[in-house]
């Protein structure tokens, strides 16, 4: 298997739009790579746009095209691993060659991945380790039996260079809130391996509670 490669220290310019400043950022090392730790700023764009509630837009900013919600298997011990590699599949289709920040909520016991690196906070103050990394790290950075409440080994928080979507799985929830383009949704919804549904709205429970 090829080796794992660290991102460029210049900043990423997608569009003519420059999202964050990776030259500014901390760096961790791991498995002989140097990874960029995301600050404040990368993440300030989703605190921005949510606001507490029962609707997706407690997880997903209203700036996308379409949304989705994604079940966690029910027995995901077997199905978990299917389910991970599945959504990234969708989501690589449709991100071009870019970076993805990764993020890894500090739910008391869960693998955050770089356990000293500084961390951001979203939501109501939930705080996360964000790394810029890829969809191969997406898959494989974190221990998945570790965490009290950590279901597979997806990070809690992911989104492109361009933040052209949003994935976003809140620290007790079964299932993902996901924002993007129709055609990312539309794959979604087309998955064989996927439980996915048009929109986001969740009647009876609600993905805002405080994590400890």
């Amino acid at each position: 298997m090829e080796k794992s490669r660290g991102m460029s220290l210049a900043s990423i310019r997608l569009s003519g739009v420059v999202f964050g400043e990776p030259d500014r950022s901390v760096v961790r090392t791991k498995d002989g790579c140097a990874w960029h730790i995301g600050s404040q700023d990368a993440v300030d764009w989703i605190n921005d746009g949510t606001s507490v509630g029962k609707a997706i837009t407690a997880a997903i900013p209203a700036v996308f095209e379409a949304y989705a919600t994604v079940e966690l298997p029910v027995n995901w011990e077997e199905a978990q691993a299917r389910h991970d590699a599945a959504v990234v599949e969708v989501l690589r289709e449709r991100s071009d060659q870019q970076p993805w920040w990764l993020g890894y909520l500090d739910a008391g016991a869960d693998d955050v991945v770089f356990s000293d690196a500084p961390m951001v906070t979203v939501y109501q103050g939930w705080r996360y380790v964000l790394v810029q990394a890829g969809p191969e790290q997406a898959l494989s950075r974190r221990h998945s039996d570790t965490g009290t409440f950590l279901k597979g080994a997806l990070p809690n928080l992911m989104f492109p260079a361009d933040r052209s979507w949003l994935v976003s799985t809140l620290w007790d929830d079964d299932w993902i809130c996901i924002g993007g383009p129709a055609t990312l949704i539309d794959g979604l919804l087309a998955h064989p391996v996927l439980q996915s549904r048009l929109g986001g709205w969740e009647p009876t429970t609600s993905p805002t509670r405080a994590h400890p």
